[in-house]
């Protein structure tokens, strides 16, 4: 009951310093290619390409999505244009089972596709991420569906459409089987989106309600592996938490999170780096520096490519530029791309 009651109310709403060497895997060179440019011209008129066997197709995404969890975005970016094609050929020249198998994949294609861009910042995430939504409603499969909405939403949040993406968050969680445990993961992943969604909206009601909803959704089971983008299980509940907390304008009250928090436990080094992204941003908003810096090179070690991502360019230039120097910015910052050349 409260469940159900907690889904309603939203719909109704609309709600240590580590200095050193760069780490093994750090690439230099010109800090302004963006991984997803490619996306722009691709998504627009796709590269000629044939079917292919449903089998490879599977093996195909299947690479794509471990160059996404690895943190690989320039090998995905590059890999993208001709996946999204192969997979768009084979969804069009197959029937019944094998067109809802090929939509599935090609939905999830779509998702990375999305989740690369909004990495970057690139206004190609709302085409993906409408394609990847159409392709999963067209699969007829839930998990593919709410991993859809999922970045649809984040795009209509980074828009300014806070209310509107709760909606399509709650909705789509309302709709998923809680008592099965792919759909009940993905609807947490869904339930975690949107207590951040409203949280930067400032509804912490909502938020704080959403988020301790998933919470108790990853209590009654185990973390399950295998979503695609993002798991659902406690550890990342308090990711999330911190990140609730950060947008709620409140990050002094995410400092026992993170306290508690293991990120060598989450299972991808995508995850393991935007876990201290938002670690970073907590305390870089409490004014503690030195551990502002200490979790930036934390991104750096677990993902170089999230460290020269736009948004931690900033955090990273924020430092730079500070009264007080940092040891170790100023050359953090030359490696990443936050100090111009």
């Amino acid at each position: 009951m409260r469940r159900r009651e907690l889904l309603t109310g939203a719909l109704a709403a609309g709600t240590t310093a580590v200095v050193g060497a760069a780490p093994a895997g750090a690439a230099s060179g010109p800090f302004d290619f963006d991984p997803a440019a490619g996306l722009e011209d691709a998504l627009f008129r796709l590269p000629s390409a044939a079917p292919v066997p449903p089998a490879r197709l599977v093996q195909q995404a299947a690479a794509a999505r471990s160059d996404f969890c690895a943190a690989r975005y320039t090998s995905l970016g590059r890999a993208l244009p001709g996946l999204l094609a192969a997979a768009s050929a084979t969804r069009d020249a197959s029937s019944g089972r094998a067109r809802e198998q090929a939509s599935m994949v090609l939905a999830r294609v779509y998702v990375l596709a999305a989740e690369l861009a909004l990495k970057q910042h690139n206004d190609a995430a709302w085409v993906a991420a409408d394609r990847a939504l159409t392709a999963a409603r067209a699969s007829g499969h839930p998990v593919p569906i709410g991993e859809s909405s999922r970045v649809l939403a984040i795009t209509m949040r980074r828009s300014g459409r806070c209310p509107a993406a709760v909606r399509l968050l709650t909705q789509e969680a309302a709709d998923l089987d809680v008592d099965r445990s792919s759909t009940g993961a993905v609807r947490t992943t869904l339930l975690l989106t949107a207590a951040y969604t409203a949280a930067t909206s400032r509804d912490r009601a909502t938020a704080l309600g959403l988020l301790d909803e998933a919470q108790e959704e990853t209590e009654r089971r185990q973390a399950v592996p295998g979503l695609f983008t993002v798991d659902a299980s406690q550890t990342q509940v308090d990711v999330y938490r911190i990140g609730v907390l950060n947008a709620l304008g409140t990050p002094d009250e995410g400092v026992k999170v993170a306290a508690r928090l293991n990120i060598d436990r989450m299972p991808t080094a995508e995850r393991r780096a935007r876990a201290w992204t938002d670690t970073a941003r907590m305390w870089h908003a409490l004014g503690d520096h030195p551990q502002t810096f200490t979790a930036l090179r934390k991104v750096e070690q677990e993902a170089p490519q999230e460290a020269r991502r736009p948004a931690l360019r900033a955090l990273t230039a924020d430092l730079l530029y500070l009264p007080a120097r940092v040891p170790g910015v100023r050359e953090f910052a030359a490696r990443t791309g936050a100090l111009p050349a």
